[in-house]
């Protein structure tokens, strides 16, 4: 079974990030909604492929005055842009179960290329019958490059948020069902 399409699972997949706040501290946030597909190819895994699509409108950082903020044209823009997405181009193995996966980023409609610093885990068969794999991923971003530039300059010199965005995905992906007997 070289190629298989594996499903993300929203219930088990997250997309979390970090940025600094007043120069001092990092704020972290996390969208709660990711789906999407990775074709896996277990023979050549350099030959698969990730296809992330990450809910804007999931967004929590703890703080619901801050998360209405984040939905607004000041940051990602949701009415008009209610999706991030990340398709991948390449997929370099760095190792049996890490890679650098290379690919499209989108956010409030700008592409531009990032690389992720990626682990696989698994497979690994459930008590329910289901097989998954695990997927991390880590990439930092300048959320300017993305048109995401709202800020306000401090009192003493700086600006109230970083232009650094730290990003971590946390997926799990099923197999199909019928595959699932095959993996595990």
């Amino acid at each position: 079974m070289p190629r298989v399409l594996l499903t993300i699972d929203p219930d088990h997949s997250s997309a979390a990030f970090s940025v600094r706040h007043m120069m001092l501290a990092n704020v972290r946030g996390l969208f709660g909604r990711v789906t999407g597909t990775i074709s896996l190819d277990e023979e050549d895994p350099g030959r698969s492929s990730v296809d992330v699509h990450i809910d804007v409108g999931s967004v929590t950082t703890g703080i619901r005055k801050r998360d209405e903020h984040l939905l607004t044209s000041d940051f990602f823009d949701a009415a008009n842009h209610p999706g991030i997405t990340f398709r991948s181009t390449s997929v370099e193995m760095t190792g049996e179960r890490r890679a650098w996966v290379r690919g499209n980023l989108t956010i409030r409609g700008t592409s531009r290329s990032v690389t992720i610093q990626g682990e696989a885990f698994g497979p690994v068969k459930s008590p329910f019958g289901a097989t998954s794999m695990g997927f991390t991923g880590r990439t930092v971003i300048d959320r300017y490059d993305f048109g995401v530039s709202w800020n306000e300059p401090l009192e003493r010199g700086g600006l109230m948020v970083g232009k650094d965005v730290f990003i971590l995905l946390d997926l799990e992906a099923d197999y199909p069902a019928g595959e699932s007997e095959k993996a595990g």
